[in-house]
Parts: C-alpha cells; sequence; structure tokens
C-alpha cells in the first residue's frame, strides 16, 4: 500500500470538520477512561478485600492462644504453603497440587449437571407446558427433592457398584430439581401472545420449544441452573469424601484422618473461590443469553 493510499484511509476514517474531530476524540476518551475503569474496579474489589482483611485479623485473634482448636492464618500459610503456592504440582497418582484435584471433581460436575441441565429442561417443559403432566408428576419431584444428597450414594452405589458413576448419578440426582421446577414456572409464564403468534405461523411441537419457549422462559432457565451448578458442587464434594478417588473432597477426607488442618482450611478457600466462579460463569452465560431479561 503506498502513502497516498494510506492518508486517504486516515483521512475517510476520521471526521473531516475540527468539531466533529472534537467531538470524536471526547467520545472515544468517554469509551476507555482509565479514571473511570480504576474507579469501579475500587468499587468491585475494596469492599470484599476489606470484609476479607477483617475476618483475618479476627481469626488470628482468635485462634492465636495455644489452646485454640483451629490454626490461625500464620500458621495455615507456614504448613500450608505448598498447596497454596504450587497448585499443580504432579508427584504421582495420589500426590497432585490442589488445582489438579479440583479439576478433577469439576470434570465429573460438568458430565453429572450438564445430564441434569439436559433432562430438567426438557421435563420443566413438559411439567410447564401440560397440566396432566403437571399434575402427575409434579407431587413426585416435590418429594424427591427433599431427600438429602448423601442418602442416594449407597442406593446409586448398590446400582452401579462403582464410586465412579454413583457420583455423577448423585450429581444428576441433586441439581436437575431446581432446573425442572424452574423451567415449569418459566414455561407456564409464557404469555399467551406468544402462543397465539405460534398458532399462526402453524410451528409444530419442535419448533415451538425452540423458537417460543425456550427463549420466553430462559430467566427462568438459567435462575434454576444457577442453582443446580451451586448443589452439584456441594454434592460432589460430599460424595467424594464417602466414595475416594483424587478429588477435592476425599482430599479433605484425607487431610482430616492425618490430622493436617491447615490443608482442609486451604481445601476449602480452593472449593468456595470455585463454586463462586461457576456461579458467576452460569449468570454470566444466562446475561448473555437473556440479554438482561430477568424472571418475574
Amino acid at each position: 500500500m503506498s502513502i497516498q493510499s494510506v492518508e486517504d484511509t486516515e483521512v475517510k476514517a476520521f471526521p473531516a470538520k475540527p468539531a466533529e474531530v472534537v467531538a470524536f476524540a471526547a467520545k472515544a476518551r468517554r469509551r476507555i477512561n482509565p479514571l473511570a475503569i480504576a474507579r469501579r474496579l475500587a468499587t468491585a474489589l475494596v469492599p470484599p478485600a476489606v470484609v476479607i482483611l477483617i475476618l483475618l485479623v479476627v481469626w488470628q485473634v482468635a485462634c492465636s492462644s495455644p489452646t485454640a482448636s483451629l490454626p490461625p492464618p500464620s500458621q495455615v500459610w507456614n504448613e500450608a504453603y505448598d498447596l497454596i503456592a504450587h497448585p499443580f504440582f504432579d508427584n504421582g497418582p495420589q500426590d497432585i497440587g490442589l488445582a489438579w484435584r479440583v479439576l478433577i471433581s469439576l470434570q465429573r460436575v460438568a458430565i453429572g449437571f450438564g445430564m441434569a441441565a439436559a433432562v430438567g429442561v426438557a421435563l420443566g417443559a413438559l411439567v410447564g407446558q401440560s397440566v396432566w403432566a403437571m399434575r402427575g408428576l409434579d407431587p413426585v419431584f416435590q418429594i424427591l427433592r427433599t431427600v438429602p444428597p448423601l442418602a442416594w450414594l449407597p442406593l446409586s452405589l448398590a446400582a452401579f457398584r462403582d464410586s465412579n458413576p454413583s457420583a455423577l448419578f448423585v450429581i444428576f440426582i441433586t441439581s436437575i430439581w431446581p432446573v425442572i421446577i424452574n423451567t415449569a414456572v418459566g414455561v407456564r409464564n409464557i404469555p399467551e401472545d406468544y402462543r397465539n403468534v405460534a398458532r399462526i405461523l402453524r410451528l409444530n411441537q419442535l419448533e415451538f420449544f425452540i423458537k417460543i419457549m425456550v427463549p420466553a422462559a430462559a430467566p427462568y432457565i438459567f435462575t434454576g441452573l444457577r442453582i443446580g451448578i451451586g448443589l452439584s458442587w456441594l454434592a460432589i464434594v460430599a460424595a467424594e469424601m464417602l466414595t475416594g478417588g483424587v478429588g477435592v473432597g476425599f482430599f479433605i477426607w484425607d487431610a482430616w484422618n492425618s490430622s493436617r488442618l491447615p490443608d482442609i482450611i486451604v481445601a476449602l478457600a480452593y472449593i468456595g473461590v470455585t463454586g463462586f466462579c461457576l456461579d458467576r460463569l452460569v449468570a454470566a452465560a444466562g446475561a448473555f443469553v437473556t440479554r438482561g431479561t430477568t424472571a418475574k
């Protein structure tokens, strides 16, 4: 490209009039304003950082005495430094960093929760769309959803005779209920105008499900998915404590048997941060799909 063509491109890229150039520059500065970005980051990060700092100070003071049952933060840092500073070490099948253990647990959650999301949305749409399905299935769902997650584990171990599919079943059966219930509520709240449009366009059941039902009920569906992903993460940690393996749940149980309380505290921090990230991920996906529409 010649120099002249570059100059012509630059001239075409910006407004010709001085007033328009000034307005264009002011608009660009508003779009990329470092002070505004820093202010938003400070607003989001400073309050939780202050709260966490206060909690650490209180924890340190409360657990510093020799008779304290729990270790203070300074002791956790000293004794579990390798877990904190090197989360991805790999010294063998049972000697791996906490980050690898979390990823193994997340893999199970992804499979179990993925199945629960697919089946839950389909069943929720059926219950919300059909009065007879609601009358027949809703009482069963209301009874089964009150069963604690770990109560399903002995039955799943007897059925599958393997710890990994048993853990996946516990995740599935724990997280499916909020997806079903919220999807059914969303489908029942679809405006009648949408259904009339579907009748005018003569959409079949599959087209109505894809083009009308899912977009209209999306805020409710993602509310159920957010609740379900949290329950999935709770269920897998509890299930791994009993089924074994190399997940983060078994690590906590093994650390308890070895009286390594600092390791348990670090693992709890990993679990909490991971659960928060999962919730934010599903919330971001819901905001993108629904374009900011909220369930009413």
